[in-house]
């Protein structure tokens, strides 16, 4: 599993951290961005169902989101 830290940045830059991790990544790579900017918890996901990615988990803690992505080819 890949983690890409994009505490403290706001959005759109969590998700564009994460597609950059996403397009060198083999398909059924998991990638989870670490993201303080609460938007993430919809763009992250918003942006997986676009590129055909697929949820596979998130949590929150003190303020951290962990989302974690499954890539697909």
């Amino acid at each position: 599993m890949t983690t890409v830290d994009a505490r403290g940045l706001r959005c759109p830059a969590p998700v564009i951290r994460l597609a950059r991790a996403a397009a060198d990544a083999p398909p059924g790579t998991e990638l989870t961005v670490l993201a303080t900017d609460p938007a993430a918890v919809h763009d992250v996901p918003a942006w997986a169902r676009m590129r055909g990615h697929e949820m596979v988990g998130a949590t929150e803690q003190d303020g951290v989101h962990a989302l974690t992505v499954r890539t697909h080819a």
